[in-house]
């Protein structure tokens, strides 16, 4: 992930876009004395980035797009001592997301996805990976896929749509009940409608087991949906070990993953997707193995875990606490916000996945407020964006 040389352009190069697609890379001399500076044609815009460096756009691939509601007061209850699984059975947590979400009106959702897009691109983010989940009942989880379809027409991000209906089980319904209308109510209804790329599961004990897990993705791989699943967030239950042997194109979180999953997963092209947000702002210790992924050639991507617990969009927050707390470069963080994220929610070699400033490939890019590309992620607290350029065009902020 750190040959810097073979990555990164020399500065003075310039960029040619047509019909949202990069045509060429070449130095600014040569594109300038092929369009002239003195008489641009009018069918030509152009953005002059003034010495600034540029990166790909971010690729967000785990985010909880829409909800409603306000959990702020569990910072408390943790600062209290109280756990994420003590907070869940005190009627907070999802449950609490839950009950809010399914109060809310389709046009209030609509607008809170929308406000939170607008947040997203400001911070640079260019495609985001958008999950249900805070339904938990068959018309809810219909109800979310069917707003993020809606907004990915209306918002320049590229969403990509992941079914989690099984993300918790309902305070109205047995776990029999639920794991029943999940395979044969929500799952059918969703192949049908199309309106999920993925599918996922908080596979974690308290919630799915390892065997319910492996009979929701099984059965949504016999539709033709793959899945991308939450594993070892809080304790090592094997859940990678089972993602990497199911063929999950991800696992996320995998804070307490043994290195044999770890390597299985690599081997298996199951993406590790590390949410440092998550601990942080829960308070844990910050002790991802992003280091040692690195050292073994373990491929690993980075996102942001956008959720009622995390309200954050910033994906160079996320990178700052790649580096500044977990020892990355910043260049290997940037390569887990871009395109290592990408292999995931692209097919493979496909000519439209972003991740990467390239000849042939979509034209998302970002300005940043510094003249290296390093200092993408050195701007906690501020965003270093100065313009986010998605499919060509200067995404107005």
């Amino acid at each position: 992930m750190s040959e810097r040389e073979s990555l990164v352009h020399n500065s003075g190069m310039a960029i040619l876009i047509d019909n949202k697609v990069i045509k060429s890379i070449e130095e600014s001399s040569k594109l300038c004395a092929e369009f002239g500076t003195d008489s641009i044609p009018n069918s030509l815009n152009v953005t002059n980035c003034q010495g600034f460096a540029m990166i790909p756009g971010f690729v967000d691939c785990h985010s909880h797009l829409l909800w409603d509601g306000d959990r702020s007061n569990e910072m408390i209850l943790r600062q209290s001592g109280h756990s994420y699984t003590d907070i869940a059975k005190m009627g907070g947590g999802i449950s609490k997301t839950v009950k809010a979400t399914r109060n809310a009106t389709e046009s209030r959702l609509a607008k809170l996805g929308n406000s939170r897009l607008n947040r997203a691109s400001k911070f640079g983010t260019t495609t985001m990976e958008c999950k249900s989940g805070y339904g938990l009942s068959t018309d809810s989880e219909l109800k979310l896929l069917s707003i993020i379809d809606d907004l990915n027409t209306q918002n320049p991000i590229d969403l990509h749509a992941t079914w989690l209906g099984a993300h918790d089980f309902p305070f109205d319904k047995t776990k029999k009940q639920y794991m029943e209308e999940l395979l044969s109510e929500q799952l059918p209804q969703v192949i049908e409608q199309g309106i999920a790329k993925w599918a996922d599961v908080f596979c974690e004990p308290g919630w799915y087991d390892l065997e319910q897990t492996e009979e929701i993705v099984r059965d949504a791989a016999n539709s033709n949906l793959a899945s991308r699943i939450h594993v070892d967030e809080f304790v090592n239950s094997d859940g990678l070990a089972l993602a990497a042997e199911l063929g999950c194109v991800s696992g996320d979180h995998v804070g307490y993953s043994s290195d044999d999953a770890r390597s299985k997963a690599n081997s298996a092209g199951c993406m590790q997707t590390f949410l440092p947000g998550t601990p942080y702002i829960l308070g844990k210790e910050l002790n991802l193995p992003l280091k040692k992924c690195i050292d073994n050639d373990w491929a690993f991507s980075l996102a942001s875990d956008f959720n009622p617990n995390y309200n954050s969009l910033s994906i160079p927050f996320v990178g700052s606490l790649a580096t500044h707390r977990l020892g990355i470069t910043p260049l290997e963080a940037l390569i887990g916000v871009t395109r290592n994220p990408a292999t995931t929610l692209f097919s493979k070699d496909a000519d439209n996945t972003p991740g990467t400033i390239r000849v042939n490939g979509p034209a998302d890019m970002l300005i940043i407020k510094s003249k290296e590309i390093d200092g993408w992620c050195q701007y906690p607290g501020d965003n270093p964006i100065l313009k986010t350029i998605c499919k060509g065009d200067v995404v107005k902020l």
